[in-house]
């Protein structure tokens, strides 16, 4: 394949729209609120859940070129854009968070990505936080020989992907009064709230630490969409301490809930936000006759 187009995507059969399934759970229904799961982590085997809306349009942009992109030791995107240039005949090159990582051996989810042919360029966290400033930028394509590289940021979001992500609002439409999903970098809530109809709106779970988020979303939609769209909030709670932390009421919660419904619960984002809503659900925050989307975005790994 010497090009990546929209032809070359369709190619790898997306199911699109993703299923949106009911749950019956009592916890949810003696409060009076309705469970809907979006599963959009059986849109692609490969390019799990938000990934493929994220890096779809990316893949486009990039026609054929060299895709470089960022991510820390366990990066989900990492690992979807390796399998994604593997698929397509891409490219792709991953600037890791972490120099002493070069030292060791690849842990499962960096090996994974060396395996789908992505070249692995590790760098201290110092310079990995200045991966955006255009000095530092331009050193590390240059370090890696693909200054001509389409660039997508750490966890794929940027304007292209928040436009793409627009299309899940689109899919939810008069569904849901509220449609929830777990955040990282902001990008796909960003889209959502975008796409939900008017009178619907986005809830973000933050999975990190530190309260930034709701700038970067304003961002994100700024650079998408020239200002703020949809009715969207966050709740900073629950992100459990931290990225790809878990703590023991968490992981007995995702197991319960495994079990009542057969669903395979991924720990750094899926968990988390089912284990808000509970909550959320149990504080009374949602009015009864509300019926709530909870946007499943990945499944465990490996």
């Amino acid at each position: 394949m010497t090009g990546t187009d929209i032809r070359g995507l369709a190619a790898l059969r997306p199911r699109l729209p993703s299923p949106l399934r009911e749950v019956t759970d009592g916890r949810f229904e003696r409060h009076g609120v309705r469970l809907l799961l979006k599963r959009d982590d059986l849109i692609h085997p490969e390019l799990v859940g938000n990934k493929w809306r994220k890096l779809a349009p990316n893949l486009d942009a990039a026609d054929g070129r060299t895709v470089v992109t960022f991510g820390g030791a366990y990066s989900n995107h990492l690992r979807a854009t390796a399998a994604a240039g593997r698929l397509l005949g891409l490219s792709t090159v991953g600037v890791v968070r972490g120099q002493e990582l070069a030292e060791l051996p690849l842990n499962p989810s960096l090996a994974r990505c060396a395996a789908d042919g992505m070249r692995l360029h590790f760098v201290d966290r110092s310079t990995y936080r200045r991966k955006a400033q255009p000095e530092t930028l331009a050193a590390l394509l240059r370090a890696v020989e693909a200054e001509d590289a389409v660039v997508v940021p750490e966890g794929g979001s940027n304007a292209r992907a928040v436009r793409g992500c627009r299309a899940l609002g689109e899919e939810l439409g008069e569904h849901a009064d509220v449609a929830a999903l777990a955040c990282g970098t902001g990008g796909t809530l960003a889209g959502l709230a975008a796409g939900l109809p008017a009178g619907r709106r986005a809830l973000g779970i933050p999975v990190l630490k530190g309260g930034f988020l709701a700038d970067d979303i304003r961002r994100l939609q700024e650079r998408a969409f020239g200002g703020r769209r949809g009715t969207w909030s966050l709740d900073d709670r629950f992100h459990h301490g931290g990225y790809a932390r878990t703590t023991p009421g968490l992981d007995a919660f995702a197991d319960d809930f495994e079990q009542r419904h057969g669903l395979a619960v991924e720990r750094v984002y899926v968990a988390k936000l089912l284990y808000a809503l509970l909550a959320l659900t149990e504080e009374g925050a949602f009015p009864r006759g509300t019926t709530l989307a909870a946007v499943v975005t990945g499944r465990p790994f490996p």
